[in-house]
């Protein structure tokens, strides 16, 4: 499938009685992106630190929810695997904590509709994971930076930060990315824009679709997220195929929701438009990135196949 509607959530962060009350929760924002036609959902990155709110005992401590989370993973993944089958589409689920090899690690989970799942973790941490939390890169484990062939496409992610770094996006182009998934978590809106531009240039370089999705609003009596700004967005190149009769956006915004708003943002991807731009946009930056001074020294990249 090279054409397709893509969902992108600004979540919420809510506190649930139960995990009945998470469920519910979930299973109408998958229902609600399906019945708009998506056939990929996108949810933000840590958007999994809700279930700290099961535990009262830890939901208000910032370590002590980790090991709560990380220790509910299991079952919020056999969740979003049933909604990824019961509505035939794909979905890259909230990011969270797991626990590997002694090492809180902050993963992103892509369901697929025929069962198969790949996973990212994230490979840049911010200040605040590093220093106060206590999350670590993937680096800490080995853990590589993946491609997955889907059915919707070669599809990459970068988590929140990790979409401030060119040189892993790059290595996703380089292995043949055309889109690339930004679940990200900021609380000012300086950080929101520092992944959106971030995202935008990624857009630009590698000519191809990044979407970004964001966690919303306020959640007093989360540590880790108490406050979230953002606005989730499907940005592509600012450019188009010479002599062609289309063009993205002048200003690469291909769609955009309202700033801390609650809601999903529905938008067209057609990986045909990527194929174009590669082989004849106006300008060529996939391709003379080769050109530029350092343009050898990238990560490796491991394929994963969720066809």
């Amino acid at each position: 499938m090279t054409a397709y509607t893509i969902a992108l959530a600004q979540y919420p962060i809510d506190q649930f009685p139960d995990w009945a009350a998470y469920e519910a929760k979930l299973t109408s924002w998958v229902e609600q992106a399906a019945a708009g036609g998506a056939a990929l959902a996108v949810f933000p990155e840590y958007g999994a630190m809700e279930l700290a709110s099961l535990d009262v005992a830890t939901q208000s401590d910032l370590h002590g929810s980790l090991a709560t989370v990380a220790g509910l993973m299991e079952r919020a993944d056999a969740l979003h695997a049933d909604l990824a089958a019961r509505h035939g589409l794909h979905i890259l689920a909230a990011s969270g904590p797991v626990q590997v090899e002694g090492h809180y690690l902050n993963r992103a989970r892509l369901f697929t509709p025929g069962g198969k799942v790949g996973h990212q973790d994230k490979l840049m941490m911010t200040r605040f994971e590093a220093e106060e939390w206590g999350v670590f890169p993937a680096s800490a484990v080995g853990a590589p930076l993946h491609l997955f062939e889907t059915a919707l496409g070669r599809i990459a992610i970068a988590i929140c930060y990790d979409s401030e770094f060119p040189l892993i996006a790059r290595a996703a182009v380089e292995a043949g990315a055309q889109l690339l998934l930004v679940p990200s978590c900021t609380d000012t809106p300086q950080g929101y824009w520092r992944v959106r531009i971030g995202s935008q240039a990624r857009a630009l370089e590698g000519q191809m679709y990044v979407a970004q999705s964001p966690t919303v609003g306020l959640a007093p009596w989360s540590p880790a997220l108490d406050v979230n700004h953002g606005a989730a967005g499907l940005y592509g190149p600012p450019d188009g195929p010479k002599g062609g009769d289309w063009r993205f956006p002048p200003d690469g915004v291909i769609a955009i929701g309202a700033m801390d708003a609650s809601q999903w943002v529905f938008a067209e991807v057609d990986l045909a438009r990527v194929e174009a731009l590669r082989a004849n946009g106006g300008v060529l930056p996939a391709r003379d990135w080769a050109k530029q001074p350092g343009a050898e020294v990238l990560p490796a990249v491991q394929v994963v196949d969720l066809r």
